[in-house]
């Protein structure tokens, strides 16, 4: 018998494998009567003559007479012609009912579905995913990452570019050792505010999560981890220590404090072959009283994978502000993707598809409009932003760019009020077994985004000057704009950014 405990187990157990799967083309559909079915199930006051349906009008009772729901779920193999052109259109579906005309004081209600299969479904609708129950979690990175990119907005006026999804994962993976308040702190201070913590859904659907961003392979291009670092004369907690490594994939080392420059040292060496090569000198100071350290890390390499029909690469002007101006390589792309002209804000929004399941939003607001923008940003408008996008065919024009943020995590979330894990009050006793008391005296972020394609073959046409771009709405990226990167199937954001200078890494 299938059962939900079921259902969890075979999405808790699966593993990326080979297989030759056979499957047929499909058409199935279904109409059901959910009074009787709903019936079945103890729903039967709403279907009765005692019914009280009083929110619904201001007229005498009133029963729900009627109540019919119907699915229909078909594939089928497109060529690539048909999923071209499935991209111009959109999905619809059409169902007929039939119902009784005489329907007294009473009232019809139809509810249906029409879907594909998700193999078959053309990207400007994608395939949903329906992770396990755990993930319920993620809509709170949202608020998370705004929070995130307001504080580190009012520090800097230059490129940012942070992970808010690695952030959160390391020092969720810190409270496995956490107690009392340095525990609640960190929970709270990423916006995780339960009165009951659901720790164990939380640590295994953050752990799901991670197995999905490190997949092998060239479907997503992504490398992340949280790396500590404990004094040598500290006995770890082996338990602590089994977790972090089975539930986040981490590793922990143990570092000669007492030296701090051979700590230095070995730090970065290790960062350095963990990323093959990619991050280096990350840590650049220790304090003397340093005896345990953090070091996260999240890098991506995106390759857009919309369908462009025609691209070409020119150098053109980048204006950093209204008195400077820098020559960078510019992408110039023809084709269709979703975009969003926000008249209020003044501020095109664009939505691209990259490798491996990755959404990236562009903001770009008009010359002088950047910080009123910023100030802007909130859940609120972002969902406006997803709502009101549209497909359409634009000749679009953005900067080859790779650019990194290194950040002093002990300020950064300090001000979003987990401070007890930095400080001598901090509870730390689940990491080792020491009786002394200890606390986290360093955490460093980095993060960077390489969205240069360098060597991409991008499949379209390379066009030269004589042709018609100039048909179609240009929506050119040469002057500072925003960016925010999620996983397509889990929306939690990946990353979030402002790139002022492209040339500036």
């Amino acid at each position: 018998m299938l059962t939900k405990e079921i259902l969890a187990k075979f999405l808790e157990k699966r593993y990326p494998s080979s297989a030759n799967l056979h499957l047929p083309k499909l058409t199935i559909s279904g109409t059901y009567d959910l009074k009787s079915l709903l019936g079945n199930l103890g729903i039967t006051k709403v279907f009765s003559d005692e019914a009280d349906l009083s929110g619904v009008t201001e007229e005498q009772p009133l029963k729900l007479s009627k109540v019919l729901a119907g699915a229909l779920l078909f594939s089928a193999a497109r060529s690539r012609e048909e999923e071209t052109e499935a991209q111009r259109g959109s999905l619809s579906c059409s169902r007929s009912w039939a119902m009784v005309s005489s329907i007294t004081w009473g009232f019809l209600l139809l509810a249906g579905l029409c879907s594909q299969v998700p193999g078959s479904l053309h990207r400007s609708k994608p395939a949903i995913y329906k992770p396990p129950r755990f993930f319920s979690i993620a809509p709170r990175l949202d608020n998370f990452t705004f929070k995130l990119y307001h504080e580190l907005a009012y520090q800097s006026k230059n490129n940012i570019i942070f992970s808010p999804v690695s952030i959160a994962l390391a020092f969720l993976m810190l409270s496995l050792g956490t107690k009392g308040d340095t525990h609640t702190q960190i929970l709270w201070g990423i916006d995780y505010k339960f009165k009951k913590p659901p720790m164990a859904e939380i640590h295994k659907g953050l752990a799901h999560l991670l197995e999905i961003l490190n997949q092998p392979g060239d479907q997503i291009q992504i490398t992340t981890s949280t790396m500590l670092f404990l004094d040598k004369r500290l006995k770890h907690a082996h338990k602590f220590l089994d977790n972090v490594k089975r539930l986040y994939h981490s590793k922990a080392f143990s570092v000669n404090f007492r030296d701090t420059e051979e700590a230095k040292k070995e730090i970065n060496d290790q960062i350095k072959v963990e990323t093959q090569g990619k991050i280096v000198a990350v840590v650049e100071k220790l304090d003397r009283d340093t005896a345990f350290a953090l070091v996260n890390y999240m890098i991506y390499e995106g390759e857009c994978r919309d369908d462009f029909r025609a691209y070409r690469s020119v150098i053109e002007d980048f204006h950093v502000n209204q008195t400077v101006t820098i020559r960078v390589p510019m992408m110039h792309r023809l084709g269709r993707c979703k975009v969003y002209w926000d008249h209020v804000v003044r501020c095109w929004v664009v939505l691209l598809h990259f490798q491996g399941r990755i959404a990236t939003l562009l903001l770009l607001p008009k010359q002088g409009k950047l910080e009123w923008l910023e100030k802007k940003l909130s859940e609120k408008l972002l969902a406006k932003y997803l709502k009101f996008l549209h497909s359409r065919v634009i000749n679009l024009r953005m900067p080859r760019f790779v650019i990194s943020g290194t950040y002093d995590l002990k300020s950064l979330l300090g001000n979003l009020g987990i401070t007890k894990v930095f400080s001598d009050e901090a509870d730390l006793s689940g990491v080792t077994e020491e009786q002394q008391p200890l606390k986290l005296s360093k955490a460093l972020h980095k993060a960077v985004l390489d969205l240069s394609e360098n060597g991409t073959d991008h499949g379209g046409d390379i066009l030269s000057k004589d042709t018609r771009w100039s048909n179609h709405q240009t929506i050119s990226f040469n002057m500072p704009f925003l960016i925010l990167i999620k996983d397509e199937n889990t929306n939690i954001p990946l990353f979030m950014g402002r790139v002022v200078n492209p040339l500036q890494n």
